[in-house]
C-alpha cells in the first residue's frame, strides 16, 4: 500500500489506517479478543501501518488489544490514541476533562496498555471548554519533549481551536467524521488544514456502516449499538437516504467496485493528506476497504460523483442533540 504524510511534522503512514474502536466499543458486544488481535495483525500484514484507538474505547479495552496485536512489530507501525474523558467509577459515565494532571494520567495508562514507551500521535479527543486549548497544547508539548509522545492532534476541534492550538504546539493531524455523506468539513475546517499544513483523518469514512449498502431501510440497532441513538439511523432517515446509497452502488458497478470501495476512494482523492480510517471486525470487509487505495478516480469520475450526489438530500443528524454540542468547538 502507498503511504502519505500527516501534517508538517511529516508522520509517514499507510494511505488507509484500521479504526479499531469498533472491536470492542460502540457497535455491540466486543470481538473475540483473539479475533480482535488476528484482525489487526492481518491489516498490518496487508500493508497498513497506522492503528487507531482511544482510553475511552471499551473503555481502556481497546487499548490493551491493539497493544497486545502490534507488540511484534511496534517499530512497524504508528499507534494513535486519545485523551479528553474523565470515567465515573462504573466506566459508564463519561464527561470531559482535558486538565494537565489528567492528560497525564491518560498517557501513561495509554502507554502502559498500548505496550510501548512512545505514543507516535496522541488526539484530544474532545475540546474541553472547561480547559483553555492553549493549556491542553502545552502539555502535550513538554510531553513531546519529555519523549512520551511525538505527534498533536485534536478531534473535531473548530477552525479557531485548531489555530490557537497549533499556535503552541504543532498540530499534525485533526481526527473528524468526512464522508460521502458528512461533507460538512469542506467549508471551513479542510481550507483551515490545508493552510496550516495539517493532516485530515476522517473516521466513519463509511459513514458508520451506511456507504457500503449492507445497511438495509427497515434495520434495528440493540441498545448496546451506538446507532441505535444517532438520528441518520432512524428508520424514516434510513428510507430516505437509502437513495444516496443506491446511486453509489450504480457508480461502483461502472468501476468494477464495492460502494464501499468507492466512497474511500473518494475521501483518497480529495487531498494527499486525508488519511481515512475505516473500521470493521470482519476479515473480507477488511480485504474490500484496503482494495480501495488501489481504485484511482478520474477527475471526470468525481465530477459525476459529485453531481450525482449533489442531489440528494441527507436526512438526520450525525449525531444526537447531547453529543452535537460537543464537535466544532
Amino acid at each position: 500500500m502507498k503511504h502519505r504524510i500527516l501534517g508538517n511534522e511529516s508522520l509517514e503512514v499507510s494511505a488507509l489506517g484500521l479504526g479499531c474502536m469498533g472491536l470492542s466499543h460502540g457497535y455491540g458486544p466486543a470481538t473475540d479478543r483473539r479475533q480482535a488481535v488476528a484482525l489487526i495483525r492481518a491489516a498490518a500484514e496487508q500493508g497498513v501501518t497506522f492503528f487507531d484507538t482511544a482510553e475511552m474505547y471499551g473503555p481502556y479495552l481497546n487499548e490493551e488489544v491493539v497493544g497486545e496485536a502490534l507488540a511484534p512489530i511496534r517499530d512497524e507501525v504508528v499507534i494513535a490514541t486519545k485523551f479528553g474523558f474523565a470515567l465515573g467509577n462504573d466506566k459508564k459515565q463519561q464527561s470531559l476533562d482535558s486538565r494537565p494532571e489528567r492528560i497525564r494520567l491518560a498517557v501513561e495508562g495509554s502507554l502502559r496498555r498500548l505496550k510501548t514507551d512512545v505514543i507516535d500521535l496522541l488526539y484530544q479527543h474532545r475540546v474541553d471548554p472547561e480547559v483553555p486549548i492553549e493549556d491542553v497544547a502545552g502539555t502535550v508539548k513538554a510531553l513531546i519533549a519529555e519523549g512520551k509522545v511525538k505527534h498533536f492532534g485534536l478531534s473535531e476541534a473548530g477552525a479557531q481551536t485548531i489555530r490557537r492550538a497549533h499556535a503552541v504546539q504543532p498540530v499534525t493531524a485533526l481526527q473528524s467524521e468526512y464522508s460521502l455523506w458528512w461533507r460538512e468539513p469542506e467549508k471551513e475546517i479542510i481550507p483551515t488544514l490545508a493552510e496550516l499544513g495539517i493532516g485530515l483523518v476522517p473516521f466513519s469514512p463509511l459513514g458508520k456502516g451506511f456507504l457500503t449498502g449492507a445497511i438495509t431501510a427497515d434495520a434495528a440497532f440493540g441498545a448496546d449499538d451506538f446507532r441505535s441513538i444517532v438520528p441518520r439511523f432512524a428508520t424514516e432517515s434510513l428510507r430516505a437516504n437509502q437513495e444516496l446509497v443506491g446511486a453509489l452502488k450504480a457508480i461502483a458497478e461502472n468501476k468494477g467496485a464495492t460502494p464501499a470501495q468507492i466512497a474511500l476512494a473518494w475521501l483518497l482523492a480529495q487531498a494527499p493528506c486525508i488519511v481515512p480510517i475505516p473500521g470493521t471486525t470482519k476479515l473480507h470487509r477488511l480485504e474490500e476497504n484496503i482494495g480501495a487505495a488501489a481504485i484511482s478516480l478520474t477527475s471526470t469520475e468525481l465530477a459525476d460523483i459529485d453531481s450525482a450526489l449533489a442531489q440528494i438530500p441527507i436526512q438526520g443528524d450525525r449525531y444526537p442533540e447531547a453529543l452535537n454540542a460537543q464537535v466544532g468547538r
